[in-house]
């Protein structure tokens, strides 16, 4: 009996042990089925929108739109700047499992360079895996229909329209109009420290430099979007939104593309540079560096063999002349120097010097340092008048021992000598306006007496740049009223209803106010004897022109001669040759232009540079003196 007593009381202590266990299973599977429902509570309840949002993100894509680029017109709304339709073949890496299998097989029916191949493989690199990225540019009718017959064969490759910058008048305007090219690491640095790096997405070019950089948030205007429902593919299946892209403002300029043409046309390759403006309001009508180069070349993607050729190039076409070219102002300076000399009392206009043809510094121990005048017997005796016509430089030398350093770079400071025009475009220099304060901050020498005295007749020293040599004279005739040289003239806004002009501001100042207006008559009357006068300088070159005009020339030194030295230029290299000169304005008594020229190496001013500006006045007035254009 009491194994039997021993055996049930090890059952039930089993079956009690096994239901506690069952017990304590059941619960820990409500435990963990709880665990699934609050989980399951949390992913269909409380986490459903941002699982939501997460499934839309695979399937819905939000798909930027570049705005068109705003175009260029100038003053009679011929277009200097257009976008034209172009087709590119272009490339997700994301879709395309063997890239070097692919343009293998691309080229059977598209024929790749080794170049294009190159440029496409760099910016492969440099952009992210969904994101398009050209393989070949500008694709022909043909090449678009041999493609898209295959194109079912290459998946992630598609061929894509779009606008493309065009520039009808080539390398007459590249220093003016600019250009655009693909936006690189640079540019996306800029957009982002500017806060508009969003607002270039979809965007491929960018403005480089001239009119087309100066003006790039006016002419890019505003990105657009649409969102769309992709499949696994990626393959847009329908459109959800859509929000239209604002394009850019259009430009009107000042320029006169005729004017432009003609002037590049003179200069016929030659280095040089040659400046118009409306001096009402500065407005700049023609503005021609030489030589210059094709932007369109830049546009489509130029090669690394034809940059080098270009940035190699002795004659520099890459440089805007106009606005970067430094010489010195050689004898164009002179009426302005005039100016400060009579409101300073250095003179009178009825002060009279007699001009042996040489000029010493007074009171000084040194007798044998000579400053010559460029008529070698003198010009005898001189007044003011007299010694701007014909361009006497002792009477000069005298002028600045007498004005100083100080007072000359003052001066000059204010016709805008040594400082930036303000022209609206972003390559430009101020050029050298010299100081003592400069002279020891480069060649850690302090400023002598015979420093200043080459200053006085635009040498030594002292640069300029052709677009301030436009901009004094401007200032000169206006009786000191200073403005600001500039080529937009008005900017147009488009909506669905009607066009918005916006006229460009002209900014300006009056720092020589307190100038007595005989005293700016007297130069600019003396530039106009330059022109017509018995004596001056462009007597011969306006002799037969039949209307009045004023002018200065000036014939810049490329390097010094030494004591007594003569200048032959038949003994020195072309590149050692003078650099020729002229300044002018026309009609006399109500100018509508005002004209600054320089060609590089060209010789005397008055002989070379003259001829130049004669041939521009002619162009742009008709025989009775009144405009012919404009």
């Amino acid at each position: 009996m009491l194994p039997n007593r021993t055996k049930v009381r090890d059952y039930v202590e089993e079956s009690r042990l096994f239901g506690r266990r069952a017990i304590v299973a059941f619960c820990f599977i409500l435990a963990m089925v709880g665990v699934l429902l609050a989980n399951l509570y949390h992913l269909q309840v409380s986490d459903h929108k941002d699982y939501q949002t997460r499934s839309n993100d695979n399937r819905i894509k939000i798909l930027p739109i570049a705005p068109n680029r705003g175009r260029i017109f100038d003053r009679n709304g011929v277009l200097l700047a257009e976008n034209r339709a172009v087709s590119s073949l272009e490339l997700i890496a994301r879709e395309v499992k063997d890239i070097d299998d692919t343009l293998a097989r691309i080229q059977a029916y598209i024929p790749l360079t080794p170049d294009e191949i190159k440029r496409f493989r760099k910016k492969l690199r440099q952009t992210a895996r969904f994101k398009p990225v050209i393989i070949k540019d500008q694709l022909n009718e043909e090449e678009i229909a041999r493609f898209s017959a295959h194109q079912y064969q290459f998946r992630g490759v598609n061929i894509n329209a779009r606008l493309k910058r065009y520039y009808p008048f080539g390398e007459i305007l590249t220093h003016t109009i600019g250009y655009v090219s693909r936006i690189n690491d640079r540019d996306l640095r800029r957009l982002s420290k500017e806060g508009k790096e969003k607002n270039y997405q979809g965007t491929y070019d960018i403005g480089k430099i001239g009119v087309e950089r100066y003006y790039e948030d006016m002419l890019h205007g505003t990105k657009g979007f649409q969102k769309v429902e992709v499949n696994s593919h990626g393959r847009v299946i329908r459109v959800i939104d859509y929000v239209p892209p604002v394009p850019g403002k259009d430009l009107v300029l000042n320029l006169d593309i005729e004017l432009q043409t003609y002037v590049y046309k003179q200069l016929d390759g030659r280095r040089g540079s040659a400046v118009v403006i409306d001096p009402s309001d500065n407005g700049v009508l023609a503005m021609v560096s030489s030589p210059s180069y094709d932007p369109n070349a830049f546009v489509n993607g130029i090669s690394g063999r034809e940059y080098s050729e270009l940035l190699n190039d002795p004659d520099r076409p890459l440089v805007n002349r106009i606005t970067l070219g430094v010489y010195p102002p050689g004898s164009t300076i002179k009426p302005f120097m005039a100016i400060a000399a009579l409101q300073e009392k250095v003179v009178t206009p009825f002060t009279h010097r007699n001009d042996h043809g040489m000029w010493r510094l007074p009171k000084t121990k040194n007798k044998t340092k000579v400053w010559r005048d460029w008529k070698r017997w003198g010009h005898g005796n001189v007044d003011l008048s007299y010694a701007i016509e014909e361009s006497v430089d002792t009477f000069f030398y005298q002028i600045a021992y007498d004005l100083g350093i100080d007072r000359i770079s003052s001066w000059m400071n204010k016709f805008g000598f040594g400082h930036e025009t303000g022209i609206d475009i972003p390559e430009e220099t101020s050029a050298n306006m010299p100081t003592r304060e400069w002279k020891f901050a480069r060649h850690r020498t302090p400023w002598y007496q015979g420093d200043t005295i080459p200053v006085g007749i635009g040498q030594g020293y002292w640069t300029a740049t052709p677009i301030q040599l436009a901009k004094a004279t401007s200032v000169l005739i206006n009786h000191g009223k200073v403005m600001a040289p500039h080529l937009l003239r008005a900017a147009v806004e488009r909506d669905d209803t009607k066009e918005i002009e916006e006229k460009a501001e002209v900014k300006t100042n009056f720092p020589m106010s307190e100038v007595a207006n005989q005293y700016w008559d007297l130069s600019i009357d003396a530039m106009r004897l330059v022109n017509h006068g018995k004596h001056g300088t462009g007597r011969r070159t306006f002799k037969t022109a039949k209307y009045i005009s004023g002018g200065k020339s000036g014939t810049a030194q490329v390097f010094g001669l030494k004591e007594n030295q003569k200048y032959k230029a038949d003994e020195l290299s072309s590149r050692l040759h003078d650099h020729a000169l002229y300044i002018g304005f026309a009609p006399y008594k109500h100018p509508k232009y005002v004209t600054a020229v320089v060609l590089e190496n060209g010789g005397s001013g008055s002989k070379v540079g003259g001829p130049f500006v004669r041939k521009i006045f002619d162009h742009l007035l008709d025989d009775s003196g009144q405009l012919a254009k404009h």
